[in-house]
């Protein structure tokens, strides 16, 4: 009888992804790390929530992290 092949998890995306209860892909914004005086603050109170990925990259994301 054969082994089953494991399939490898991308290390850049189990950093950034996690799922949510209903099987969406949720990940969080950009640019909050630093030069924050400089931007404005609606952009700023954006990139405070998460995101919820769109349907069409779900697929994708779902592959690189197979075990999410």
């Amino acid at each position: 009888m054969a082994k089953k092949v494991k399939v490898k998890t991308h290390s850049g995306a189990k950093k950034r992804f996690k799922l949510t209860a209903n099987g969406k892909v949720k990940y969080q914004h950009t640019n909050k790390r630093h030069r924050l005086t400089q931007k404005e603050t609606k952009r700023k109170r954006i990139a405070r929530n998460a995101g919820i990925s769109d349907a069409s990259n779900t697929p994708t994301i779902k592959k690189l992290v197979p075990y999410l």
